[in-house]
């Protein structure tokens, strides 16, 4: 229904969308029904007691710092900390190098702020992430697209698409949102070579990298690009930008998260965030930085993976149980999503509209799709249900599929 106000936007409005994954959470908010949508943390692991010390220990010790505004960078103290951490992985980067954002989501529209033209080409993976999907969409992006398989980004067709000029490359190597596969490495070696070859940018996203419950880790593409360029033992200024986050390892609640790149890049990615907020809450990165240092966060993150792990199995297991013949799904390594895909005759909204009824819901891969696509597939969260819910909802959602299956005769030729 039009109104008065329609005419009054400006246009770059035209794109934007509501969420389908923060939709469906407000049809799911009901207690009885069994959530497999968003891409909750558990809250039964977050650190209540750690930050509930952290924060009287903030305001006695750091009160009126913690209360003021602060540097756009970000708290030094917590940049700091990050420079040491990654230095783990073979990086060196100083605080130059760290921008914290109000979440990763406002890292993506940063990027989206300083890079992206209308019109400009942005290379992703097939299905990708729907949130930089959201952030981009505003600022005119259009897509080009590379498959996925159980090894990631098919770069065996990234030369082809690359010809086209994209802007930038985005990837999540790592338990990827949605799927839940994981970029090989030799595959990881073949796009930082491919990405130089074109003179073209990758922003690495890995909210999920300290998540994993099974496997040898893997080394980020920021890292292998340092070693590409021979840069070891210099602050970083090589061809990626990676974001990362403490929403899946402390608390999505306090909304940080932090975009490692070149100094230069970093200095105009202030300039945007100082436009949209200044800077992030201070008394918020003060207390993450008390909860966190002295080894609790690795700790806690060693707790988060015990319990994930058997949660991703439960589900896993429930799967190969109550899930008809000829729907197929990832077994991801680590992360918070599976990724189901049915035959091809099915619709994931269908199955969704009657999985609500039956009491259980999940997001339909179609709106992953950046050219559309995808409507046979759904995302399913592993990390937020009890294993007690992850069993009795994997089952009424197997009982949906298969009614809707049969209907449709499909059952019998499977």
């Amino acid at each position: 229904m039009e109104t008065p106000w329609d005419h009054r936007y400006a246009m770059r409005t035209q794109r934007m969308a509501s969420s389908a994954i923060r939709e469906l959470l407000k049809l799911t908010e009901k207690p009885d029904i069994i959530s497999f949508g968003g891409g909750l943390p558990a809250p039964d692991v977050f650190p209540v007691e750690d930050f509930k010390a952290a924060c009287m220990c903030v305001l006695d010790q750091w009160g009126p710092q913690a209360l003021q505004y602060g540097t756009t960078e970000g708290f030094l103290p917590l940049r700091e900390m990050i420079a040491r951490h990654t230095a783990r992985y073979g990086l060196q980067i100083t605080p130059d190098n760290i921008l914290i954002t109000s979440g990763s989501q406002q890292a993506l529209d940063l990027i989206g702020k300083v890079f992206i033209n209308r019109g400009d080409h942005i290379l992703v993976e097939d299905p990708t992430y729907l949130g930089a999907l959201q952030a981009w969409n505003a600022y005119g992006a259009e897509y080009v697209t590379v498959p996925i398989d159980d090894n990631g980004m098919n770069t065996d067709v990234l030369e082809d698409k690359l010809r086209t000029g994209p802007k930038f490359i985005y990837v999540l190597p790592n338990f990827q949102n949605p799927t839940g596969v994981t970029l090989a490495l030799e595959r990881r070696h073949k796009l930082i070579e491919l990405a130089d070859r074109y003179g073209i940018p990758i922003i690495e996203d890995d909210p999920y990298g300290q998540l994993r419950y099974e496997g040898e880790h893997l080394p980020s593409v920021v890292v292998l690009d340092n070693q590409f360029r021979e840069n070891n033992g210099h602050p970083y200024r090589g061809n990626v930008i990676y974001l990362s986050t403490f929403s899946k390892t402390l608390a999505p609640g306090i909304r940080l998260a932090w975009v490692v790149a070149p100094a230069e890049v970093i200095r105009k990615l202030v300039q945007a965030k100082q436009g949209a907020d200044l800077h992030t809450a201070t008394f918020n990165q003060i207390v993450a930085y008390e909860v966190a240092r002295g080894g609790f966060l690795d700790r806690h993150v060693w707790m988060i993976r015990r319990v994930y792990g058997e949660r991703r199995d439960i589900m896993l297991d429930a799967m190969e149980e109550y899930f008809p013949s000829g729907v197929q799904w990832t077994r991801p390594h680590g992360g918070l999503f599976l990724w189901a895909t049915m035959p091809p005759e099915m619709k994931s909204a269908e199955v969704l509209k009657t999985a609500i009824e039956q009491k259980v819901a999940f997001v339909p891969g179609e709106p992953f799709y950046a050219l559309g696509g995808g409507h046979n597939t759904m995302r399913l969260n592993f990390s937020n249900a009890t294993p007690e819910k992850i069993r009795l909802g994997i089952q009424r959602l197997g009982n949906v599929m298969k009614e809707q299956m049969a209907a449709k005769g499909l059952l019998q030729k499977i």
